[in-house]
């Protein structure tokens, strides 16, 4: 099998925290505890056992969660936990909230707390880092 290079990529911060921590118990750099992680979850998510097939029905909305033995369980919190976790990742609020109406707050890269408004207009409330 010829060799693949790595490739840059970008992860969440909170996967590398997480596989940083992970891999010191293990005897393992972040990297290599992602590369683990992504191993076993690529091994799962294609083995199509009988329970693999109960999971994503469930997932699909086409079973009741109450029908998974504790063991499938986990894997239906895993999958459904991922996919929150990536839906808010991608999900632009101010956006959203600008689109109904509401007016926002945030920080911007200076550290300074504007104010967004729905008409896409901004005003710096908190100028503390001149």
């Amino acid at each position: 099998m010829a060799e693949v290079a790595d490739r840059v990529t970008r992860v969440a911060a909170d996967l590398i925290e997480s596989a940083a921590a992970e891999g010191a118990r293990q005897s393992r750099s972040a990297k290599q505890q992602l590369d683990h992680w992504a191993r076993v979850g690529r091994a799962v998510s294609s083995h199509h056992t009988a329970a693999r097939r109960r999971v994503e029905a469930v997932l699909a909305g086409e079973a009741d969660p109450s029908s998974l033995n504790p063991e499938e369980g986990v894997v239906f919190n895993a999958e459904i936990s991922a996919a929150v976790e990536e839906h808010l990742a991608r999900a632009d609020y101010g956006t959203m909230l600008a689109a109904s109406g509401v007016t926002t707050v945030a920080l911007d890269d200076d550290g300074r707390i504007v104010q967004y408004r729905p008409d896409g207009t901004s005003v710096v409330l908190d100028d503390t880092s001149s």
